[in-house]
């Protein structure tokens, strides 16, 4: 017999039957199509940053783009406007809030600004935002001062709340607004005006409210005449000395005060003239001999 041609095995090798296997395996696929991309890029990507002028080239890039973009003249806001605000407060608001316009709506800390303006004393409220035709809008609510209040400092506006309004130069100025007197009284702002409003009868006579002992009020009227009110229910009180007022003018007679600290037990005291006459009279009726 002829001697037989060799031929080669067909058994793969263990090395290429183990990558077979492995292209075989979803995950190892995965990993060779996409993340062994990825790892040379970042690795590519690394060592490009580490390098000081590559990175500050980024930096560069990116703030000459942005001030491109921000410098537009779309997003450039050129004056400011004011409402709400009488003309004393809109001047303070400009003042505060002292922009140079041209300036780019990107530069502008709209909420810092909104707490600018709410830091003045007459505004409650302020709202702040760039609006069509590249103008800063702020609209202000005012504080309305209902009270004057008459302390250390000289005469003060106030609102329905206590907060302070601003100064008052003169009482002439604001003769529609009560006065309000003494420590505390800025607190108790509400009850004040509920005691002006139940003395609209006495609205010609009254001159104010004097907070006592930051506790109770007393309503000063004309002629030195003053009504002690309790700390409770002075409203109340007050209104049944007016009915008593208007039953038999007791305000108009020669008395001081009308002392109603204590509700069950009101006291009237008089003028020292009025008490002479009094006891002129009871002299008379007892048929004393006159001085």
């Amino acid at each position: 017999m002829s001697q037989m041609t060799a031929r080669p095995d067909p058994a793969p090798s263990r090395l290429k039957y183990r990558m077979e296997r492995l292209m075989l395996t979803p995950l190892f696929r995965l990993l060779l199509r996409f993340g062994l991309p990825c790892l040379l890029t970042f690795g590519v990507a690394s060592w490009w940053l580490s390098v000081e002028e590559n990175r500050q080239l980024i930096t560069d890039t990116y703030s000459d783009l942005r001030s491109q973009v921000e410098s537009r003249p779309e997003f450039m806001v050129n004056m400011m406007a004011v409402d709400g605000a009488s003309d004393l407060v809109a001047e303070g608001i400009r003042e505060m809030l002292p922009l140079d316009f041209p300036i780019s709506s990107f530069d502008l800390d709209l909420e810092k600004m909104r707490e600018t303006v709410v830091s003045l004393n007459p505004v409650k409220s302020a709202r702040l935002y760039v609006r069509q035709g590249n103008v800063l809008q702020v609209d202000v609510v005012e504080r309305i001062p209902v009270v004057l209040w008459r302390n250390d400092q000289g005469l003060e506006l106030l609102d329905n709340e206590g907060v302070l309004v601003g100064p008052a130069f003169l009482r002439s100025d604001w003769p529609e607004l009560p006065l309000i007197v003494g420590e505390g009284a800025d607190r108790n702002v509400t009850e004040a005006l509920d005691l002006v409003a139940a003395a609209e009868p006495l609205a010609g006579r009254l001159r104010g409210l004097v907070r006592m002992g930051e506790r109770r009020w007393d309503v000063v009227l004309d002629r030195d005449q003053r009504i002690l009110l309790p700390e409770t229910d002075a409203v109340l009180a007050l209104e049944r000395v007016i009915a008593m007022d208007e039953a038999v003018d007791m305000l108009e007679r020669d008395l001081v005060t009308v002392d109603l600290r204590l509700p069950h037990r009101p006291t009237l005291r008089m003028t020292d003239g009025a008490v002479q006459e009094l006891q002129r009279i009871r002299a008379i009726e007892a048929g004393e001999p006159l001085e």
